[in-house]
Formats: structure tokens, C-alpha cells, sequence
């Protein structure tokens, strides 16, 4: 599951990682960035972050909460 951000120049994959069914931290949050070197927001053309299942969920309701409040103030 992809979302290309930042006017394209940014793609974040979310996925779970099979091959590391073993490890807790096993859900892998992907940032490709494809811009100038001096627009970059990572110091590498791909970042990785392992996060388990728990913290996946409470990212995901973090985000949920962030728009909800944003569909709200943009009332």
C-alpha cells in the first residue's frame, strides 16, 4: 500500500514484512524520495522503519484523529 506526498517527490509504503514474521517489529514504513539532494527531507534516497503491529494501530489512529480534527476546523 503506496501514497506518493509532497507533490510527488515523496512515496511512502506501508507493508508487513513476511520474512520477518518472526520479529515483533515486523511492519514496514518505506520513504523513497525522488528529488534534488537539496530538497530532501532524508539523508538516503530510501529510509526504512520497523514498527510492530500495536504501534502501526496507534499511528493509524493518531492520523484518524489528525484529520478528523482537520475536517472539523475547516468548517
Amino acid at each position: 500500500m503506496s501514497i506518493t506526498l509532497l507533490d510527488g517527490t515523496l512515496q511512502v509504503n506501508v507493508f508487513y514484512e513476511k520474512g520477518d514474521h518472526e520479529f515483533e517489529d515486523n511492519v514496514c514504513i518505506s520513504f523513497k524520495e525522488d528529488c534534488p539532494e537539496d530538497e530532501k527531507i532524508f539523508y538516503a534516497g530510501e529510509t526504512n522503519i520497523f514498527i510492530t503491529s500495536a504501534q502501526a494501530r496507534e499511528l493509524a489512529a493518531l492520523l484518524i484523529k489528525a484529520a478528523d480534527q482537520s475536517n472539523h476546523g475547516s468548517r
